[in-house]
């Protein structure tokens, strides 16, 4: 039985279940490449660049250009969300919470794919044949890795915009920026009231667009601070061809009785993924200060 279930032992109030405030379901998953993947682990191969060489002679030979070619590894994690509804609960509260319990089951799942899909932008990831080299993301992928004295600025988003191109980064692959809402303050803050740039920003924040500079914005409270830098929130720019979300088994609910617990009802959710990095030219890591 969960010991919290007492709470909604009621006799005069409401009789709906309010979910308190969280994020419900991910917010990056349509933001990434998602594969079906069988097995622990997935590798996906890349082709890298070449160049095509001049022709000098009549009758020359056919020249041979080596493709280089490269792999990144991806694993999945199993992750798990269960709880217990006694009948004797449903009776004594005034409506049955079986269904905000799978509510809140399945946003905790998306919350914990959220987490994978960040862990994968800043993280190492693992390549080469087998997997087993780690590859970090580089300092000419961030925008500083000092300090920061201000948040996030047009200047880094410009930053940002431009290491994208400087690297011939398809401008037709869809890019995103994942920020809190501190950012989108920032932004707010550092833009003049008479700028071209402030309208723009402000329907931004109202939630009346979700794009600038090319970059469509996803808000997630879920970014982590930089170890070393601990008033530094790191957040990113980055292509959806830039990670791979590989799912072994997509969020799955159950609601079963469980006889073996005095016939109580078992809400239980799990899901089975992983993420990786697929080219580190393709995320952009901007610290804000906060």
């Amino acid at each position: 039985m969960s010991i919290e279930i007492t709470t909604s032992f009621v006799e005069q109030y409401s009789s709906n279940v309010t979910m308190l405030a969280q994020q419900m379901g991910s917010r990056l998953r349509a933001a990434v490449d998602v594969e079906n993947v069988v097995g622990k682990n997935a590798f996906f191969d890349q082709v890298g660049v070449t160049a095509a060489v001049a022709r000098t002679s009549r009758h020359a030979d056919t020249p041979q250009i080596d493709t280089p070619h490269s792999r990144r590894r991806l694993s999945l994690a199993d992750f798990e969300w269960a709880d217990l509804i006694d009948d004797q609960d449903k009776v004594r509260a005034l409506i049955d919470p079986t269904s905000n319990y799978a509510k809140a089951a399945a946003a905790a799942m998306g919350r914990s794919m959220d987490d994978t899909i960040i862990a994968a932008l800043g993280g190492s990831a693992q390549a080469g044949v087998a997997g087993a080299t780690a590859v970090a993301l580089p300092a000419t992928s961030k925008f500083a890795t000092g300090s920061q004295s201000d948040g996030l600025t047009i200047a880094k988003l410009i930053a940002a915009k431009k290491f994208f191109d400087l690297n011939d980064v398809d401008p037709s692959i869809p890019r995103y920026i994942v920020c809190g809402a501190t950012q989108i303050s920032d932004l707010l803050g550092t833009t003049e009231v008479t700028s071209s740039d402030f309208n723009t920003v402000k329907a931004l924040a109202m939630g009346d667009v979700d794009s600038y500079l090319g970059f469509k914005f996803i808000l997630s409270n879920r970014l982590a601070f930089d170890a070393t830098h601990t008033d530094d929130r790191k957040i990113f720019a980055f292509t959806q061809d830039a990670i791979k979300l590989g799912i072994g088994k997509d969020i799955t609910a159950k609601i079963d009785v469980r006889p073996d617990k005095s016939y109580a009802t078992q809400v239980y959710t799990c899901m089975s993924i992983g993420s990786v990095r697929m080219e580190e030219n393709k995320v952009f890591q901007i610290p804000c200060d906060e």
